[in-house]
């Protein structure tokens, strides 16, 4: 009689173990991801991150964001960039939140118990390096931009020192301490002299949507005519960069006045935004032959988006989302959403016009196709990392499991 009440009692301890074993892996946070299931629809409740293809990962991201980094997103006009932007401000779930005040444009993003930023963006920041800085101007604005914040709070107050004057900007001539300092171009991931690494993202559109999109929008007034296209130290002038239009915008153009424009920068725009523009000469298209021009543009962006801590594509949402967590260990608190419905999709070209954006656009055509295969490498390089992750796991568990199964036997026969 006793030993049969031994089984039973081991029977209900294996039984509960299996129980705890299984609960682990199905709620593994806060919420139960089972639960969530349920409540999902078929379709929603299938893995949304399932990789399109079987093809091994080249790519193995290098990347440790920790308390002393600083993310710096370069916002390329009509790719999802101030959607995006908003979750960063809005949607992360952060130990102390960014602070959004009804009525301002611009988030307070600080770390816990500090003064300083994790976050430098349209709406954390501002357009503290220019209008939709690109990556020549931003690679030699922030470390100055955040060493000068840094250094003024790192002095002495006004009442046991001489007053703190802010800096001069070498653009416009204003004083603000976020006006851009000119220093030598580095490595995208960058260290300040007071020891802050940055990390760049950014995020890509289909160049033929983005160019589309790009054309509604200044159909309906915009310019952007403040970008500043600073570069080796100064803006463009008026010969090396014309404008398309007269007057104070282009508003009511027709697709094929915009299209015509030899010098409209939505031409190319995500390989010039991307590229070190100072290795062709910056805006004198005199220094080098078109052709040479093109290739160092589009070899350049190629190398600074491989070199990017993260880079997002706005026609994949959700892998985005997933690739964001998973490179910085910073989750999101609601999922991102794929509209397919956009201005660019409402607008019905012919073959003949596509054809004409696709060469109109070519650079960021070839740049988008590497962005692409990149990007799914590294998605699907994590994806792998998670599932080797869980494998890992389940074998420990195993190896508990059959130990303490071991030792209840051992109990079980010693009592007996």
């Amino acid at each position: 009689m006793e030993d049969r009440s031994h089984k039973v009692l081991l029977a209900l301890v294996m039984l509960f173990l299996f129980a705890v074993i299984v609960l682990q892996y199905v709620c593994p946070g806060t919420e139960c991801q089972l639960l969530r299931l349920r409540t999902l629809s078929p379709a929603a409740a299938a893995d949304p991150y399932r990789a399109e293809d079987e093809t091994s990962a080249r790519f193995v991201p290098r990347f440790n964001f920790s308390a002393g980094d600083l993310l710096v997103f370069l916002h390329i006009q009509k790719t999802g960039g101030t959607t995006f932007g908003r979750h960063l401000v809005r949607n992360i779930q952060l130990e102390q939140p960014c602070e959004c005040r009804a009525g301002q444009k611009k988030c307070t993003c600080h770390r816990p118990g500090k003064r300083e930023t994790w976050l430098f963006s349209r709406f954390s920041t501002g357009w503290s390096c220019g209008l939709h800085a690109d990556w020549t101007e931003l690679t030699n604005c922030v470390p100055s931009v955040v060493d000068s914040k840094k250094e003024v709070r790192l002095r002495p107050s006004r009442k046991a020192s001489d007053e703190v004057l802010p800096a001069r900007s070498p653009v416009s001539g204003h004083t603000t301490s976020l006006d851009c300092v000119d220093s030598p171009s580095e490595h995208n991931t960058m260290n300040t002299s007071l020891g802050l690494n940055f990390y760049y993202i950014t995020i890509l559109r289909d160049p033929v949507s983005r160019y589309l999109s790009e054309w509604r929008h200044v159909q309906r007034g915009a310019t952007w005519k403040a970008s500043l296209h600073v570069c080796d130290g100064r803006s463009p002038t008026t010969e090396e960069l014309p404008s398309c239009y007269t007057g104070d915008d282009w508003s009511g153009c027709s697709l094929q006045e915009f299209m015509d424009c030899p010098y409209n920068l939505a031409n190319n725009r995500q390989v010039r935004m991307l590229s070190d523009l100072s290795l062709v000469g910056c805006y004198n298209l005199s220094v080098m032959p078109e052709e040479q021009r093109n290739k160092v543009l589009l070899d350049s962006a190629k190398e600074n988006l491989k070199q990017m801590a993260f880079f997002g594509l706005t026609e994949f949402q959700r892998k985005t989302q997933y690739l964001f967590e998973k490179t910085f260990n910073m989750n999101f608190i609601s999922p991102f959403t794929q509209y397919n419905s956009t201005r660019a999709s409402s607008v019905e070209i012919d073959k003949q016009t596509q054809q004409r954006i696709e060469a109109l656009n070519f650079l960021d055509m070839e740049l988008y196709d590497y962005a692409k295969d990149l990007f799914l490498q590294r998605y699907q390089y994590m994806r792998q990392k998670e599932h080797q992750e869980a494998r890992r796991k389940r074998q420990e568990q195993r190896k508990i499991l059959r130990a303490k199964q071991a030792h209840l036997r051992e109990q079980g026969e010693n009592s007996s």
